[in-house]
């Protein structure tokens, strides 16, 4: 592998303080049951201390499915995500249980094109220039930093 492609299989953004309370904020709401742009709250047991834990999500819609996309790359909640091999999305009171397929980089333009084209405003700083104009090659090329999850029915 090439080292700028394992640079990028392995990123992670760490939250700096302005999105710590951003993401309070949202996951408030959405606990309320007021979804901010198809946002959700994740929950999912920690793979070292199996406690749920949760943290607010865009879900997206794409051609009669769902999809989770990590922005900052390879996230706790992400990595909690793959040990547990499942988790719940929250609305409020409403529930979803889920697992989820894993997306090869492949699979990933089309989608990152239709993450970018509806949260640009908010996840746009953690794509390095890059938006949904973007080639099918740019985002090829930076598809291995950002997980994609196929959202399917537990």
């Amino acid at each position: 592998m090439a080292d700028v492609e394992k640079l990028t299989a392995t990123r992670y953004l760490a939250p700096g303080g302005g999105t710590a309370w951003f993401n309070k904020f949202v996951q408030r709401l959405t606990k309320l049951g007021l979804s901010v742009w198809g946002s959700r709250v994740l929950a999912v047991r920690g793979r070292k201390s199996g406690e749920v834990r949760e943290v607010p999500v865009n879900l997206l819609a794409y051609e009669g499915k769902q999809y989770l996309v990590a922005p900052r790359g390879q996230t706790q909640w992400v990595r909690n995500l793959r040990a547990a091999g499942e988790g719940e999305l929250r609305v409020g009171r409403r529930v979803q249980a889920f697992t989820y397929r894993e997306l090869a980089d492949t699979e990933k333009p089309a989608l990152l094109r239709s993450y970018l084209k509806r949260w640009k405003f908010e996840v746009g700083v953690f794509f390095d220039g890059v938006d949904a104009s973007a080639s099918d090659e740019t985002l090829l090329r930076i598809a291995p930093g950002y997980p994609v999850f196929e959202v399917l029915p537990r």
